[in-house]
């Protein structure tokens, strides 16, 4: 109820006759959203705005601004944590559930555009996902996107968080999430804190060890983005999968298993 007030402009203490110094600011504020989106905002002002949700009687102008200024960016406010933002004077508990709702709203949109779609030919939708929920986490997440055989995504996961090494990514696992989704193909990302999307040696490492286990068991394996500030780097179009491939493929003829053969037949 205090949010529903909060959005139309009138809480509960200004139905009491209490009215806070922001108050005129912040309908301005909400005009000029309605009026136009966020066309014109200052990052502080979308920040305020966010606060105003469930912050009836204060004014939020200057809690947004020192945020702004703590966290550099507004994707940096977002990816912030509870206890984080709760040392900035004016931010408390109730309060960044503005912050917090609209960043998990903005990933389940991205998210769910993908569902049902093929990434390999939508790679807007796709970079547009893993890049805007993965680009500004201050600590290294392997997400994994399931796909069927026609190449649609069935579902999104991340399987591994913390520093990742060739130690630290367990294909088994990854191996028995995909076998749970019924999954035809993989695509992996995994995003750099540091900003820069140049693959480590563990990063190719951890990505010839995915595809060669997928590969005995029959899934394929179509990508591995890194995610960095300003962009990614694509194992992809990097030539890194088709040799990875490729190797698995003579590594296989040299040991005379042929295993996929024996699978098929």
């Amino acid at each position: 109820m205090v949010i529903l007030l909060a959005l139309m402009g009138e809480s509960e203490g200004e139905k009491s006759g209490f009215v806070h110094k922001g108050k005129g600011h912040r309908q301005r504020l909400r005009e000029r959203f309605f009026a136009s989106g966020l066309s014109g905002f200052h990052d502080y002002e979308v920040i305020e705005l966010l606060l105003t949700l469930v912050t009836p009687r204060k004014d939020c102008k200057d809690a947004a601004k020192a945020a702004l200024k703590r966290f550099k960016t507004l994707q940096g406010v977002f990816e912030a944590s509870p206890d984080q933002l709760c040392e900035i004077e004016g931010v408390g508990p109730k309060n960044l559930f503005g912050i917090k709702l609209i960043k998990a709203v903005c990933d389940r949109y991205l998210e769910k555009k993908l569902i049902n779609k093929d990434p390999v030919s939508n790679s807007k939708d796709l970079f547009d996902y893993l890049y805007h929920s993965m680009r500004d986490m201050n600590r290294e997440c392997f997400k994994v996107l399931f796909l069927d055989a026609q190449n649609r995504v069935i579902a999104t996961e991340t399987l591994f968080e913390g520093t990742l090494t060739a130690s630290s990514v367990y294909p088994r696992e990854v191996v028995i999430a995909a076998l749970n989704h019924h999954a035809a193909a993989l695509i992996f990302a995994h995003n750099h804190p540091s900003g820069n999307p140049k693959p480590s040696a563990d990063d190719v490492s951890i990505t010839r060890k995915l595809v060669f286990a997928c590969r005995v068991i029959g899934i394929a394996v179509h990508e591995h983005l890194v995610i960095g500030d300003n962009g990614y780097f694509s194992f992809a179009d990097q030539g890194y999968i088709a040799r990875m491939n490729r190797e698995y493929e003579t590594r296989d003829s040299r040991l005379g298993t042929g295993t996929e053969s024996k699978r098929r037949g």
